[in-house]
């Protein structure tokens, strides 16, 4: 990798880090700089239109990250319950691990910048969409209908996000493990 794209990722990853840790609006840029290690100068050759522009590859990257995860466990599961509450159990040690200090620098970054950013709101949309295709699959696999497996894998991603929020409030990965086990039960019928 060059000199030029590791400082590209290094800013990109201490945003998405930032943000997650202390939300959208209250990172600023030289926060970002001062965080990657990079030139200034490199926040603006690769990010000219600015935060919006790097609050997009923050949520897409953050969104790859997910979805990669997602996809090495279920490689290692062989049903669709199974990832759920593997991926439950990631997340909670995830944040226990934290001291529940980050939560998920997509809904946080979403949260503060949907509707008025359409750029950040697209690519939310594709990292949603790309973690509700692993469970897809896996509930497909699993014999699922179509139709199920999708409301299913949504139900899944929006029970997890609202957890993440829960277990920050209470300072505990029960929550997330306890919606990961309750959507698993869903997902064996």
């Amino acid at each position: 990798m060059s000199r030029q794209a590791q400082h590209r990722n290094a800013i990109i990853h201490a945003a998405a880090t930032l943000f997650r840790k202390q939300g959208y609006s209250a990172t600023g840029m030289n926060d970002i700089v001062a965080a990657s290690g990079a030139p200034k100068g490199s926040l603006y050759h690769y990010f000219p239109e600015g935060k919006e522009q790097l609050g997009k590859e923050a949520v897409r990257h953050a969104g790859m990250h997910a979805a990669k995860t997602l996809v090495d466990l279920a490689v290692k599961h062989d049903t669709a319950a199974s990832l759920l509450t593997a991926y439950g159990d990631e997340l909670a040690g995830w944040m226990t691990q934290s001291d529940f200090q980050e939560g998920c620098p997509i809904t946080t970054v979403l949260l503060e910048t949907t509707p008025s950013s359409e750029a950040i709101r697209l690519a939310g949309r594709e990292a949603f969409r790309s973690w509700r295709e692993v469970f897809e699959r896996a509930l497909l696999q699993d014999g699922m209908e179509p139709s199920q497996a999708a409301r299913l894998a949504a139900l899944a991603i929006s029970a997890l996000e609202g957890a993440m929020v829960q277990a920050r409030v209470e300072r505990s990965g029960v929550p997330i493990k306890d919606a990961a086990k309750e959507i698993a039960k869903l997902f064996a019928r």
